[in-house]
């Protein structure tokens, strides 16, 4: 009987290893696709200081953040094509490591933001208010990390000129470099996907992610959401609004959740989701793990208290309207 229960163990063991290489495979499929266009794109325009040309244009905004003009181009491509391609252009673009924890900070709340907008407006908060409520906290927190690194907003401008200074390297030689960082870059992520996809599998094979759920209940709460979140919160932070999409969008819609704490988890996942794969895929490129985790999940958190705070006050006004109304009759 042990050995009948081993077999089947081991089975599923297999099962779920060889399910987590495939999706981790077609993942890296997925993400070449992206990454080595966008970064060769992004080469090419450094090379020929296409960049330098919308100085005039993009330096207000970015100054805002503390960032200089050139790191619009990643964070455009970070709201429209997700992760993976901010990391191929940072792969190939020359920022201090200051700015490319701010650009990182920025993408990883606004990130493949049609795609993950669309997802939350199927599961109970409006398009325009999910995609608004991440591009403000998306500045709001990178301007604060920006205050507490310390990062002067003159060193953004004058980076500006230093990053599009990139043509002086005959483009062959540009062409074998970005091959070269290219394909040292892919291999990194792979050794992270790929072991990431069978843990993930496993999770679900053996009902781990069910178990965690109910101990991690407390720590919903925690964060400032309603114990009844806790599914939705953990496939957000485990999975991300687009792979947890269907999971997200079927809960929703099999169950009747409170409109109120169903907002509040929209704003917090809005903010803070994908907390395993999103994060990591910067690692590569030298990030220090504090920044890539820590100010977006502190700001889930107060994005909740707060919103918290703000229900408590209307009720309570409206109750206090009330019994004024009352009074006067």
């Amino acid at each position: 009987m042990r050995q009948e229960n081993n077999g089947t163990t081991a089975r599923r063991v297999q099962a779920s290893v060889t399910a987590g290489l495939k999706k981790g495979w077609s993942g890296l499929i997925w993400l070449l696709k992206i990454l080595v266009p966008i970064s060769f794109f992004t080469a090419v325009m450094v090379h020929f200081n296409l960049l330098h040309h919308l100085d005039f244009l993009l330096e207000p905004l970015m100054s805002l953040i503390h960032l200089p003009a050139s790191a619009a181009v990643v964070l455009v491509i970070g709201l429209f094509s997700g992760i993976y391609g901010t990391v191929a252009a940072l792969s190939v673009m020359p920022f201090s490591m200051d700015h490319m924890i701010l650009i990182a900070v920025f993408t990883l709340i606004s990130h493949n933001i049609i795609q993950e907008s669309l997802v939350q407006a199927n599961s109970g908060i409006r398009f325009f208010m999910a995609a608004a409520f991440r591009l403000v906290m998306s500045f709001v927190v990178t301007f604060i990390c920006a205050w507490i690194l310390g990062v002067d907003p003159g060193t953004a401008i004058a980076a500006s000129g230093t990053a599009t200074q990139a043509a002086a390297v005959p483009f062959s030689a540009m062409l074998t470099e970005w091959g070269i960082s290219t394909g040292k870059l892919c291999v990194q992520i792979f050794c992270i996907i790929m072991p990431l996809m069978v843990v993930l599998e496993l999770a679900k094979q053996f009902h781990l992610i069910d178990a965690v759920t109910r101990v991690c209940a407390p720590v919903v709460c925690l964060m400032g959401l309603d114990r009844s979140c806790a599914m939705l919160w953990m496939t957000a932070a485990t999975f991300g609004l687009a792979y947890g999409s269907a999971v997200i969008v079927e809960e929703t819609r099999s169950h009747a959740y409170d409109r109120e704490a169903l907002t509040k988890l929209h704003l917090s996942i809005g903010v803070n989701h994908a907390m395993i794969e999103d994060p990591a895929l910067f690692l590569p490129l030298g990030l220090p793990v504090f920044w890539l985790w820590v100010p977006r999940l502190l700001a889930a958190m107060a994005v909740a208290w707060i919103y918290t705070g703000f229900s408590y006050a209307r009720r309570l006004n409206a109750k206090r309207a009330g019994h004024k109304k009352l009074c006067n009759h």
